[in-house]
């Protein structure tokens, strides 16, 4: 997420700041400059955690502040397979100093000092390598939306973000291994998926194009990035930082989870379950079994089964707001055009598709952005994970609240579910982190919507707690649910 002055080099910092999005009113028109201001006021958001009784947090590393001009010159060996996708990357000796003096280090000292702030508080930093954001220089969105995705720089549309992507990661993790041991590659890669290339009308990512077969793309270009970003992170990172850590890295992703049910579950049955597998599954089951479903059938064969894939996975991260309804649409036009069965409808009234802060189709309480509460949910989507045998934890978990009236609710009946996944569906979770400390810049929405346990004032950047952070604190004192 954007610190105190987003750096100006990346997509979204254009994205947001473009007129034409803002005039058509596809971003909120409030900037990230303006935002909660982690960046330089860290320490004290540490000691609130510290306050709070927290023992892990969550820090996401921005590629444009380490990198804001281009590594493209700096060349590496490149090895691709039969397919033509890239199945290594190596560099030669030395290669990490050459990427020293392109390097922005005063930006990685600080992140460096945040990372020691939080484990002299005795807080175990999970380190992002990428919440959605790209330096300029990889992806001109302004540039990509009005060429229609002819010109670029196109980000994840584009192989050779790839690569760039595996010199930073690997730099990063070199430079900071000594004191990271949880490595997340990607925030929801799917997410950069839907909502830049197939639904830009409901999120408006950048860059904000329908084209379901760049969609196509830029998901198996993220899946091979994020198996050749493992191994980077594998080969550089070699010193344990944290006591009881099983390695010196333990690389995993975060997958944005949704409970997927059919309206109809005899009519639309087959839609639901093409969509979970779409958005819940397609990913994890290409970086642990190496099914690369890249023709969407849902039908595993035996050509999409790749090596260089599989077995690039050591925990994952879920990340659960609630479920969709869905509903099968339309069938001969998805045929013809993009080589699916059918198009998928979310069905409006439950999910992430209600009227804000008023009530769902089925009378449960929905939140500023219109989300459905839905708790139990979450005991699914952490089934739904489990099927990779991998360890599990929350990594996001809240609700847009401004007035913080339901989110006392909103925790403790989601850490219900939790403790009910853990004792009674005995799936491996270890560990929840509540979606979000302070208020922040929700992106195209921007400042509108509250996810803080803390409140923030935008104009002197003051904490304000709310009524529900001491909610979460007496449940982290006591160890039980009220």
């Amino acid at each position: 997420m954007f610190g105190g002055g987003c750096h100006e080099n990346t997509d979204w910092f254009t994205w947001v700041h473009d007129k034409q999005n803002i005039e058509k009113k596809k971003v909120s028109g409030d900037l990230p400059e303006d935002g909660p201001n982690y960046w330089l006021l860290f320490k004290e958001d540490h000691k609130i955690c510290r306050s709070l009784g927290l023992n892990a947090y969550r820090i996401g590393i921005e590629w444009s502040r380490i990198f804001p001009k281009s590594t493209r010159e700096l060349a590496v060996d490149v090895e691709k397979t039969d397919d033509g996708k890239i199945s290594g990357i190596h560099a030669e000796e030395g290669f990490m100093e050459k990427l020293e003096k392109t390097a922005n280090n005063d930006a990685l000292n600080h992140y460096r000092s945040m990372i020691l702030d939080l484990k002299e508080k005795g807080i175990e930093p999970f380190v992002c390598l990428n919440h959605f954001t790209l330096p300029l220089w990889i992806h001109n969105p302004i540039v990509a939306r009005n060429s229609n995705l002819k010109s670029g720089p196109r980000g994840w549309l584009d192989e050779d973000t790839i690569i760039e992507f595996w010199k930073y990661a690997s730099y990063v993790s070199w430079k900071l291994g000594d004191l990271v041991d949880r490595w997340i590659t990607f925030n929801e890669p799917l997410v950069i998926a839907e909502s830049g290339y197939v639904l830009p009308e409901i999120a408006y990512f950048p860059p904000g194009v329908r084209n379901f077969n760049a969609f196509k793309k830029v998901i198996a270009n993220t899946v091979v990035a994020h198996a050749r970003v493992y191994d980077a992170i594998k080969e550089w990172d070699k010193e344990k930082a944290q006591s009881g850590s099983n390695s010196s890295a333990e690389v995993g992703v975060i997958q944005n989870v949704s409970l997927i049910v059919p309206q109809d579950p005899q009519r639309d049955g087959e839609t639901a379950a093409f969509v979970n597998h779409l958005h819940n599954q397609f990913f994890l089951e290409a970086s642990s079994s190496g099914w690369l479903d890249e023709n969407l059938n849902g039908e595993k064969e035996k050509s999409e089964v790749k090596s260089y894939l599989a077995n690039r996975l050591d925990w994952v991260g879920v990340n659960y707001y609630t479920r969709n309804v869905v509903k099968r649409g339309r069938s001969l036009l998805a045929k013809i055009f993009v080589g699916i069965p059918f198009v998928p409808e979310i069905v409006s009234g439950y999910g992430n598709d209600c009227k804000p802060n008023s009530t769902s189709a089925d009378g449960r309480p929905t939140s500023d952005f219109g989300w459905e509460l839905y708790p139990e949910g979450l005991t699914e989507a952490l089934r739904v994970v489990s099927k990779y045998g991998k360890p599990m934890f929350v990594t996001e978990n809240g609700i847009a609240d401004a007035e913080d009236k339901l989110r006392p609710l909103f925790i403790t009946e989601h850490l219900r579910e939790l403790d009910r996944a853990i004792d009674s569906e005995k799936l491996d979770v270890r560990g929840y982190f509540h979606w979000a400390l302070t208020d922040n810049y929700e992106w195209a929405s921007g400042f509108k919507m509250k996810f803080g346990l803390y409140a923030v004032d935008f104009k002197t950047k003051e904490r304000i707690q709310r009524k529900s952070a001491e909610t979460y604190r007496r449940i982290i004192e006591i160890g039980e649910l009220p």
